[in-house]
């Protein structure tokens, strides 16, 4: 863990020139550009509003919000880990070329992410105003949430880019294990909707303890207990530190295999 912390800043610089490369690319010969982080999230405000207000009739007062609360920060998760699973690979020229630390490839990814996650923060503060739900002081506890969802996202990008370097359907079958997972977790949906001998098996999601954080501040006003607090940071680090030893004990070997 002292390695992935010494060469996190000793490539801070390098880290920040792939991601912002990383961003431009994503956004090359799109005429809004870097608009698009925050026009999407207020698409799918629109989506929803229609969807759950006019056709399908929700119970949850502005539902738009409510789920727009837990699918940003999923967002930020499940494309981390698509670009991430790819990072090791995409950059197969560069590593084989240059001596440089392999970690410095999922850790971009994971901030260029984490720029859009930040910037899709502002349409859902208009969105808030907008639709006139109350602006809870909660919010100044969402850096908590931020922190533990960047660590446990770290944690999942290092094992998915080492994975990918061995196995390239890895990054097929990703996808497919994101969208399961992404019904799997309260999103669309509350955990109070299932009878409580059901919701154990929510405890099972490591997702569901930083994602709560992010619900109960924006949306219901709450901040979580200390134990779900403590959970949620169990799940990140746990993840970093299995992770990132899968990933440092095969570094290695990746320049014979990408």
């Amino acid at each position: 863990m002292i390695e992935l912390f010494r060469d996190t800043f000793r490539y801070r610089e390098l880290i920040w020139a792939l991601a912002v490369k990383e961003l431009t690319v994503r956004y090359k010969r799109s005429i809004l550009g870097f608009l698009w982080a925050l026009l999407n999230p207020m698409l799918l405000m629109l989506v929803t509003s229609v969807v759950f207000s006019k056709i399908l009739v929700s119970a949850q007062p502005h539902y738009a919000i409510f789920l727009l609360s837990m699918i940003l920060p999923w967002t930020f998760f499940s494309q981390s880990l698509s670009y991430a699973a790819e990072s090791i690979v995409g950059n197969a020229d560069l590593i084989k070329k240059v001596r440089v630390a392999k970690l410095v490839f999922p850790i971009a990814a994971v901030v260029s992410n984490m720029i859009n996650l930040l910037l899709s923060f502002i349409p859902l503060v208009l969105i808030v105003l907008v639709m006139r739900h109350p602006f809870h002081l909660t919010w100044l506890y969402l850096p908590i949430p931020i922190i533990a969802l960047a660590i446990l996202t770290l944690g999942a990008t290092f094992f998915f880019a080492t994975a990918n370097v061995y196995y390239r359907d890895v990054s097929h079958i990703l996808q497919v294990v994101l969208q399961v997972w992404f019904y799997l977790t309260p999103i669309i949906y509350s955990v109070d909707n299932f009878p409580a001998k059901y919701r154990i098996f929510f405890r099972l999601n490591p997702v569901i303890y930083v994602l709560n954080g992010f619900r109960l501040s924006v949306y219901y006003g709450l901040l979580p207990t200390a134990s779900s607090i403590i959970a949620s940071f169990a799940c990140a680090f746990v993840a970093l530190y299995f992770g990132f030893r899968i990933f440092r004990k095969h570094q290695d070997e990746f320049v014979f295999y990408v």
